[in-house]
């Protein structure tokens, strides 16, 4: 029988739930802290299944993290989900707006620019108001809504600032006319296993529910699920968030979540997510 582990950097309500349903099943799960690790380079691939297992659900909070340990356990023969390549496009809006956009999957009108001149290119064509974003980051931080010249004036020169070079580069989004809410969907395999609406809290226009978002169930029509299994195929599929938006245009995706949260989801009603993601994992494990 494979080996199945779980690789993380903080227990969440969604660990938590994972590896209690595992126990309820009687599955073995070789847990790893990443930030307890130190990966030997030439160590052989069969101490590496040893420690870790055959096949690794990797769920770190830290989008680096996560992504140099999903390579280093790939390099040693080792099945992570989800793999490198899907981490990788996930992770960074550019890419994955760029993966959404080439497989026809409808998306708000974005341009990323990489100073602080050309920002005002960009917005100049979108129009006020606008959403600028950081490439890499969750749960809504450094996220900015852009009225005016003035604001966003104050907002690059901060940005500007900052040491990371990854803040340097701008991208910029028209701001959706739409509900004050979105959609998340959870995508396992082929399938779409929940579907939700994300209310944004009276103070903020961002839904995220780290943020205080409140979730309700969110009818799964053909046309949503179509879109967002196309999606999830657009970044290379496996366990996924994909989130999206209604606007006049129609369904919109902005987003692809590799290590997705489901609390807000379950307590929505879609309880059955930690057995779907397992029952994933198990059936990859018996390839």
């Amino acid at each position: 029988m494979s080996r199945i582990g779980l690789v993380y950097d903080r227990i969440r309500f969604e660990e938590k739930v994972i590896l209690k349903k595992g126990e309820e099943r009687g599955l073995s799960m070789k847990l790893s802290d990443a930030k307890d690790l130190c990966l030997y380079v030439q160590g052989s691939d069969e101490e590496f299944k040893a420690t870790f297992g055959d096949v690794v659900l990797q769920r770190c909070i830290s989008y680096f993290r996560g992504l140099n340990i999903t390579a280093f356990l790939e390099s040693k023969g080792i099945y992570v989900i989800n793999p490198l390549s899907v981490a990788q496009i996930c992770g960074n809006k550019v890419l994955s707006t760029l993966a959404l956009e080439r497989a026809g999957v409808p998306t708000p009108e974005t341009i990323v620019s990489f100073s602080p001149e050309s920002v005002f290119k960009a917005i100049e064509k979108l129009g006020y108001p606008v959403v600028l974003k950081p490439i890499i980051g969750s749960w809504g931080r450094l996220v900015a809504l852009l009225k005016d010249k003035e604001t966003t004036e104050s907002i690059i020169e901060a940005r500007e600032l900052l040491n990371s070079p990854l803040h340097k580069i701008y991208y910029t989004q028209e701001m959706i006319n739409r509900p004050p809410r979105d959609i998340r969907t959870i995508v396992v395999g082929d399938r779409v296993i929940a579907s939700i609406y994300r209310y944004a809290p009276q103070d903020d226009w961002r839904t995220n529910v780290a943020r205080g978002g409140k979730t309700a169930p969110c009818p799964l029509t053909k046309e949503l699920e179509g879109l967002v299994l196309k999606a999830a195929k657009a970044v290379g599929g496996g366990i996924l968030g994909v989130d999206a938006m209604e606007s006049p245009k129609g369904i919109l995706v902005h987003e692809v979540n590799n290590t997705v949260e489901f609390r807000g989801a379950m307590a929505a009603g879609a309880t059955n997510i930690p057995n779907e993601i397992l029952n994933y994992v198990v059936g990859l494990s018996r390839r």
